[in-house]
């Protein structure tokens, strides 16, 4: 257990950080099923829109470092494939 005051700070500005990233991470996942239900509906117009905020959102938790880039472009590509795939249907 951390005994000195620097250790118990930094425990608690883990713990600060963790709720962040969780809220970012759930923020995300949010706009991902969004997105599914668009295309599952089969709305094109709302899957690409839903496809814009998606990909915004990926991104933007890439650069608060709640995303890996490598996985935050994986995921836009995936889902620019599922779109595209959509729209050729």
């Amino acid at each position: 257990m951390a005994n000195n005051p620097g250790a118990k700070k930094a425990i608690r500005k883990i713990a600060a950080r963790t709720e962040v990233n969780k809220a970012r991470r759930t923020r995300v996942r949010t706009f991902l099923r969004k997105f599914q239900e668009a295309v599952t509906g089969g709305d094109a117009a709302a899957a690409k829109t839903a496809f814009i905020e998606a990909q915004s959102e990926l991104m933007r938790a890439v650069s608060k470092g709640v995303v890996h880039k490598n996985t935050g472009s994986r995921k836009v590509g995936r889902l620019a494939a599922q779109l595209k795939k959509m729209a050729a249907a």
